[in-house]
């Protein structure tokens, strides 16, 4: 099952880091997330979140983190949390 957890609003190509703001439910280190949009749809787990430059292992609606990421990904794509 898939519970939408946000949405890229940024892409930082050289780092591979995408920006990303988490409207609803949480998401922390080792779960298994998929990015789906016009042009992306992958999933991966995630191993490594930053907010303002710290590591963050747990993140929740209203916070914009940087999350680094296997694959390209652009502006409004969705990000869900697979359970």
């Amino acid at each position: 099952m898939e519970e939408k957890v946000g949405s890229v609003f940024k892409y930082f190509r050289k780092p591979g880091v995408a920006a990303i703001k988490i409207t609803d439910g949480e998401i922390e280190i080792g779960d298994e997330v998929r990015f789906k949009g016009e042009h992306t749809d992958f999933t991966q787990e995630i191993t490594s979140m930053e907010i303002d430059g710290e590591s963050v292992d747990k993140v929740g609606p209203g916070d914009d983190v940087g999350l680094k990421v296997d694959e390209r990904v652009r502006k409004n794509d969705d990000i869900y949390k697979i359970d």
